[in-house]
């Protein structure tokens, strides 16, 4: 089972903001019939604009020395320090000289950890694979955690299959289609001819090919490449010679120079595709239409290890080289100790993938123990790490932050309310000011103002309270809300730090813990015996 001329990309999932552009029309057309003439008119089309959290970012922005650029360059503001090791880590995936390694992004909630792994995707480009992992959703998938994380670590890496072929590449000079009619219905033949700089040839056409030529839309004009094995057509673009045309020209219109040399050519193809694609292929006997089912269900390890072997032959051939992508498993310490286990034997793979991790907490204890760890890793995979770390945006940062996703938003804003967002984003997290830009433009539109003013931030303000303004309302009417566990009079801070200070108690009373764990055994085994 093979693989060709498919190239899957899996994204993952995001929030998004959903903007409404209205374009009005005066397009009418007008028609006579027998009795009368009637018109009708297109007055307005409505498009959907899908404007994500990060949308903006196209890159990590650094030059050739791998210097972060200042000023909000490729969407990227701030984390010099945090850009700068990045970058490293990228040039050392496009050479080749790293596998196996897991870098890990800690940092607050708000300081671009997510940022700054969609910045990395974008700089490795479609070649090389890129998955994206949330720690919560191994477990809501309908497999094992360590199935899960098998796919999506094969997922993560890429074989570049390479083939040599025999193909006819030319400009389109002419096609002549015939129909004949027959007893047993019309036959279609033709012929074409296509061109070079330096010949000219003309070919005979059957029914298949000139199906083919159809469905391509292949005009006088095009340069097309014909695959002589499969007879698959492909259009590469329209002639410069060409470009005056006035039917060629139009926003998608690509033009290419006219092929040199002969028209046949024996072609070197390249098709990217990934381990965990190759191993649905193999595992189901639908083949590759499994991709497109969505539940790929568990895979045997005896298919993933004839693959590998497979794969490994190709490379001693010279057919097939390894691209080890990246996975990104954002929210890492909402793993267990069973998947972190797992990460850090897969670790020791020849064929493992770059590995980026993402978290925001601080000591925290690791999933399903009752051990504290830093951010919530167990130290031992904690000491595999290179570990990157971000630091809070500046003023004139989020300053920049705003603008950019403004212009991104497509939201004209004044530079006294921009001023005055910046200060709301700098009391409150970044994240609530950006959810305020879209809602503020809106304000604005109902007003029937093209540009967001002070007046709009200050509505938004007040319609949208920030987590310490709602904070503070439950505190003054706890009372009046179900299931509230504090007792009247008691403050937040207090609460929180007893339960800080539980560790201290437990410590400090040998007695009260092994009588709580006491209880906790007789609870789990009376739980056990129900």
């Amino acid at each position: 089972n093979f693989i060709s001329h498919c190239h899957f990309t899996f994204f993952s999932s995001f929030t998004f903001n959903f903007q409404l552009c209205k374009m009005s029309s005066d397009i009418k057309f007008s028609a006579a019939n027998a009795g009368g003439a009637g018109s009708t008119s297109v007055r307005e089309i409505t498009r959907l604009e899908r404007i994500g959290a990060h949308s903006h970012i196209r890159g990590l922005g650094l030059d050739d020395a791998l210097e972060p650029r200042s000023g909000g360059s490729q969407g990227m503001v701030g984390q010099m320090a945090a850009r700068r090791a990045v970058g490293v880590i990228f040039r050392m995936i496009k050479e080749g000289k790293i596998g196996g390694r897991a870098i890990l992004i800690a940092g607050k909630p708000g300081t671009g950890k997510t940022a700054i792994a969609m910045g990395l995707a974008q700089e490795l480009g479609e070649d090389t694979p890129f998955t994206t992992l949330s720690g919560s959703e191994v477990f809501s998938l309908e497999m094992s955690k360590t199935e899960a994380l098998t796919q999506a670590l094969r997922r993560s890496i890429g074989v570049r299959i390479l083939e040599e072929t025999e193909v006819i590449e030319g400009e389109v000079v002419e096609i002549m289609v015939d129909t004949l009619a027959g007893k047993g219905g019309s036959e279609k033949s033709g012929r074409l001819t296509l061109c070079t700089t330096e010949m000219e040839t003309v070919y005979d056409l059957g029914s298949k090919m000139i199906d083919a030529l159809t469905k391509e839309k292949v005009t006088a004009g095009d340069v097309i490449t014909i695959d002589k094995a499969s007879g698959r057509i492909s259009k590469l673009g329209r002639s410069f010679s060409r470009s005056r045309d006035y039917d060629a020209m139009g926003a998608q219109t690509r033009f290419v120079q006219c092929p040199e040399g002969e028209l046949q050519k024996r072609k070197e193809m390249v098709h990217t595709v990934s381990l965990h694609e190759i191993d649905v292929i193999n595992s189901r006997q639908q083949g590759f239409l499994a991709l497109f089912a969505g539940d790929t269900g568990e895979i045997k390890g005896e298919v993933r290890d004839q693959i590998d072997t497979k794969v490994a032959d190709w490379r001693e051939e010279g057919r097939a080289t390894i691209v080890p992508g990246v996975l990104f498993i954002d929210e890492v310490h909402m793993l267990d100790m069973e998947c972190f286990s797992f990460l850090n034997r897969a670790l020791e793979s020849d064929m493992a993938p770059v590995l980026v991790i993402a978290t925001n907490r601080g000591i925290a204890k690791i999933r399903g123990t009752d051990y504290k760890s830093p951010h919530g890793i167990p130290l031992d995979l904690l000491d595999r790490l290179m570990i990157v770390s971000t630091t809070s945006y500046t003023t004139d940062e989020t300053r920049k932050i705003l603008s950019v996703r403004c212009e991104e938003e497509d939201v004209e804003m004044a530079d006294d309310a921009l001023e005055l967002l910046t200060r709301i984003g700098m009391e409150t997290s970044l994240r609530y000011v950006i959810h305020m830009i879209i809602a503020a433009s809106l304000v604005a539109e109902r007003r029937k103002c093209s540009q967001v003013e002070i007046e709009d931030i200050k509505r938004v303000y007040t319609l949208f309270v920030d987590v310490k303004r709602s904070t503070q309302y439950l505190m003054e009417y706890q009372s009046e809300f179900m299931f509230n566990e504090l007792d009247n009079g008691g403050d937040i801070e207090e609460d929180s730090g007893s339960d800080e200070d539980d560790d201290d108690v437990h410590n400090s009373d040998d007695n009260e813990e092994k009588d709580v764990s006491k209880i906790d055994e007789s609870e789990k085994s009376s739980m056990e015996e129900g």
